[in-house]
């Protein structure tokens, strides 16, 4: 069924908020990710339980990213949702920054992560709803989100070398604050065609596709090397004597060239979904290339370097699946369909990254925990591959 963007919703004023939004959204979530695990060792937490509090926001998302997704779809108003999230997400921050007991910023973190999990899906839902049935590219947006997290880390070591890891929450609650302002001018994010939420028809429609699924369920193998990383390479940097500065400029190599990498989706990547599954299997195995090298490093320095290639495979992973997820959904449940993709880096397999992550750098060391992300990053490639090789024997639709 043909959907568009209801009349007169959206305007170049509002798409270009859109990318602000994007840029301190992304930048200001990058503080967090970059720093947090951190400020928990600066607090005197072990890394087992930083992981722990770490793998609570992936299991909180299973429920939150589908929870946010269905009421996205049945309001039609990505805005008020993202408006919801991102409220949500600053009360709890505040909160768990003035607290020591481990329990309690346990429980407190659940609370951030209901919040903060679902942001980026309903982010990408609204650029997608937005740029419908116009000349604009998705990856036109993303960058904004890329451009943010990159030029937003670098500033953020500077000015945590300045105020120390403790003060934390006061970057961040301004950063958020910030962000939400830019919400005003958002537009809705809604379709002309309201779909129907009985639950029955609902998730069989998320179903409906064995190519979805499969993608959802391989996806897993793909981002718990990725999740571990992403908890543990600031800590990782740490111990080899790296200081936050150097932090910030892993962030940004590993986020800067994201940018071209969109672009270059946005002008040669087909609709096509042999010619995205095929695009997986080339990413994947980069992957794999990417945990071997991190599995040789031997200084700080070295790790900085190894990020870059973060743009091209987390880059190129993120704006396949997002793609192809919109490709195989149909637009009226498009919200629901990347919450559910981004269960795919935020779910099951942040839950595994938390827990055996921690439990890996602790009692095996970063080298033999990156050496084990490799083989499992090996298991994700056959199965790209195997749907690959299927998907040629079928008959494809480009759009």
């Amino acid at each position: 069924m043909a959907t568009a963007v209801t009349s007169g919703e959206v305007n170049e004023k509002s798409l270009s908020t859109l990318k602000r939004f994007n840029f301190f959204l992304y930048g200001t979530i990058a503080i967090l990710t970059s720093f947090f695990p951190l400020y928990f060792q600066e607090i005197g937490l072990t890394k087992v339980e930083i992981g722990m509090i770490m793998a609570g926001g992936p299991f909180i998302s299973i429920f939150a990213n589908p929870f946010w997704g269905y009421w996205s779809d049945r309001l039609q108003n990505v805005k008020r949702i993202l408006i919801i999230l991102l409220v949500g997400n600053l009360i709890a921050t505040v909160i768990v920054f003035q607290i020591r007991d481990y329990v309690v910023i346990f429980a407190v973190m659940l609370l951030f992560f209901f919040f903060n999990s679902p942001t980026f899906s309903q982010s990408n839902s609204l650029i997608l709803n937005a740029i419908e049935n116009t000349k604009h590219k998705f990856g036109a947006f993303r960058l904004w989100g890329s451009l943010g997290w990159a030029i937003i880390a670098v500033l953020a070591g500077l000015v945590l070398t300045e105020i120390g890891l403790l003060n934390l929450w006061i970057l961040y609650g301004v950063m958020m604050i910030v962000s939400l302002l830019f919400t005003v001018r958002l537009p809705r994010g809604r379709v002309t065609t309201k779909p129907k939420m009985e639950r029955q028809s609902y998730w069989k429609v998320m179903l409906s596709s064995k190519v979805f699924f499969v993608f959802v369920i391989l996806g897993v193998l793909i981002s718990i090397p990725n999740s571990i990383n992403q908890t543990f390479v600031s800590l990782y940097i740490s111990n080899l004597g790296g200081s936050n500065q150097l932090i910030g400029w892993s962030v940004f190599l590993s986020a800067i060239f994201e940018i071209p990498v969109f672009l270059l989706f946005d002008r040669y990547l087909k609709k096509s979904t042999r010619m995205m599954l095929g695009c997986l299997v080339l990413i994947s195995i980069l992957f794999v290339i990417r945990w071997l090298l991190m599995s040789m490093v031997g200084g700080p320095v070295h790790i900085i370097f190894i990020q870059i290639l973060h743009c091209i495979t987390f880059g190129g992973y993120y704006y396949v699946g997002t793609a192809l997820s919109a490709h195989l959904i149909p637009p009226e449940y498009r919200a629901t369909g990347q919450a559910i993709y981004a269960l795919t880096w935020g779910g099951i397999s942040g839950i595994v990254a938390g827990l055996f992550g921690g439990w890996m750098f602790e009692h095996l060391g970063p080298k033999v925990m990156y050496e084990i992300c490799a083989v499992i990053s090996v298991a994700g490639v056959l199965g790209f591959l195997a749907m690959w090789l299927r998907q040629r024997k079928q008959p494809d639709s480009v759009l």
